[in-house]
């Protein structure tokens, strides 16, 4: 018997489906046959013409809704804030630091910290982040979120890691010099 359900389970089962559906279209006529009028209606023998509807005259009610007239705002005047401009300083291009080859090898140039240390910033990201400008931790502990804003827009690629890797907080212990704190929250260096 088991022999029998392994090779013709799967037809049974399908023809299982076949009568249910079955059973359930013909069960659907039969309600709707149900649901109709047994005897059938005759049609009136004569047309009586139809009255025309008696409209009510309107009557006048107060608004259950009070009018609100809209307020509208006066300009405010702004005067421009001028600043007197100096003598246009001539545009110098910074040279872009050449990628070390191993971030361990690589010692800060010029009195710049080793931005590598930072959790999240890699070669590629540390030499971007010199083209812009940043070369200390003093200078990421003191961002505000504006800063950010301006150097997260000029990241590409990097687009939102000085958030999600916090940069500040880790330049806050390496630009005091809080090594074993650093390590104590981000691991070792």
């Amino acid at each position: 018997m088991q022999e029998f359900f392994m090779d013709y389970g799967l037809w049974l089962l399908i023809a299982l489906l076949v009568v249910i559906g079955l059973v359930f279209l013909l069960s659907g006529k039969g309600k709707s046959a149900a649901v109709e009028d047994p005897a059938p209606v005759a049609p009136p023998v004569a047309a009586e013409p139809i009255a025309e509807p008696v409209v009510a005259p309107l009557v006048a009610t107060p608004d259950p809704v009070p009018v609100v007239e809209p307020v509208v705002a006066e300009p405010v005047a702004v005067e421009p804030v001028i600043e007197e401009a100096a003598a246009p300083a001539p545009v110098v291009e910074p040279t872009p630091a050449p990628i070390p080859t191993s971030p361990a090898v690589a010692a800060p140039a010029d009195g710049a910290d080793d931005l590598l240390k930072l959790k999240g910033v890699g070669p590629k990201l540390g030499a971007l982040l010199t083209e812009l400008g940043v070369t200390r931790y003093a200078q990421i502990a003191g961002w505000s979120d504006s800063d950010i804003a301006a150097i997260d827009a000029k990241l590409g690629n990097f687009k939102g890691r000085p958030v999600r890797d916090q940069w500040i907080d880790q330049a806050k212990y390496l630009a005091a010099g809080d090594i074993a704190g650093f390590e104590a929250k981000y691991g070792k260096i």
